[in-house]
């Protein structure tokens, strides 16, 4: 069995421990599959966690706790190599369950909640050393009607799969095209990083996107649809707000792989600029350098020309982790929602009413 193939069947029991997911049952499989020192890179407020032990008692079991019957899916498993030759996997897809406790100090809805997850895990001697994920807490935020934050200019939905419905992929690895898909996301991203120093042209935008093309961001930010999409629901914005975007690539890592018509990046930062003008999520210009991380999937599909483009784009970005460093703290806040909802009048108080 090729490597990226056995990498994704050594994560498969952990997968399937979570979809029917007993505290016994995943911190087995979890001893299984990752080293017991591995480091655990998690969204904000669970940051870097060290050890295994430790990731679970911080950051799963308190989401088990607040959704007792938690399941996971998948609807992306990919793996492949780095060009500096790490081995990673990938998996997008999401967290359900029936939300009946707190959570971050969310207040529990009691219905089925669903949080995106974008996890990635690097493998040395068959065990899993690090982690890389972000997971939408701003998506249940928004489902339990206390999201603080200015509303999105793009779509919020529960995001779908791939239509081709093929994103577990399957062995044996297709080295060439795996390199292909990567090789066409990289020469996608250096092309994009020429604007706003070039015209808007420089950007290439037909050449690698297709005309169809979804574009699934982040709960705060919110899907596109199509080029025009993108440029107006997250991409002029953001260049607006950060146009220095893309000019401190020597200061961060990009883990890039492809695995058939897939590609994915992680990074532990991925991206650093400065919001020094005002048209991003409604923050003022702060001039502040701030570094932030991105976790993305692509799909490519071959269009009625022949050109292999990119047809579907799998976004998280830790926007709670992007606020406190401008110093908002974006959980304070919620509670400050949640806070007026609780509070009861002393019946004493209704005789002044």
């Amino acid at each position: 069995m090729d490597l990226p193939s056995r990498h994704k069947s050594l994560i498969a029991p952990l997968r399937a421990a979570q979809y029917d997911f007993t505290e016994n049952a995943v911190r087995s499989t979890m001893a299984e599959v990752m080293a017991e020192d591995a480091v655990f890179n998690l969204a904000f407020p669970f940051e870097t966690i060290h050890g295994r032990v430790a990731f679970y008692t911080q950051a799963y079991a308190p989401l088990f706790n607040a959704v007792p019957d938690l399941e996971r899916r998948d609807h992306i498993v990919i793996s492949g190599p780095t060009p500096q030759g790490a081995h990673w996997v990938g998996c997008g897809g999401y967290y359900t369950g029936t939300f009946v406790r707190p959570w971050l100090d969310i207040q529990p809805t009691g219905h089925q909640v669903h949080m995106r997850f974008h996890e990635f895990y690097r493998f040395e001697n068959s065990k899993v050393v690090e982690f890389q994920a972000l997971w939408d807490i701003p998506e249940v935020m928004m489902q339990a009607g206390t999201w603080p934050m200015q509303p999105s200019l793009g779509k919020e939905w529960h995001i779908p799969g791939p239509a081709t419905q093929d994103g577990l992929v399957s062995g044996p690895h297709n080295e060439e095209l795996s390199q292909q898909s990567c090789q066409h996301i990289m020469d996608m991203l250096t092309a994009m990083k020429r604007h706003p120093r070039e015209p808007v042209e420089a950007m290439e935008m037909d050449k690698y996107w297709h005309p169809k093309m979804n574009w699934y961001g982040p709960s705060g930010i919110g899907t596109g649809r199509g080029i025009a999409g993108f440029r107006n629901w997250h991409q002029i914005p953001f260049l607006n707000g950060m146009p220095d975007r893309g000019q401190y690539v020597d200061e961060i890592t990009y883990h890039f792989f492809g695995d058939g018509d897939y590609a994915a990046v992680t990074g532990w930062p991925d991206m650093i600029q400065t919001i020094s003008h005002p048209g991003w999520l409604g923050i003022p210009p702060t001039d502040k350098k701030i570094d932030m991380r991105s976790l993305d999937f692509w799909r490519l599909e071959t269009d009625s020309d022949g050109q292999r483009r990119i047809r579907e784009n799998w976004v998280m970005v830790d926007l709670l982790h992007m606020y406190s460093q401008i110093g908002v703290d974006v959980l304070a806040r919620m509670r400050e929602f949640n806070k007026a909802r609780s509070v009861t009048i002393p019946d004493e108080a209704w005789k002044t009413i």
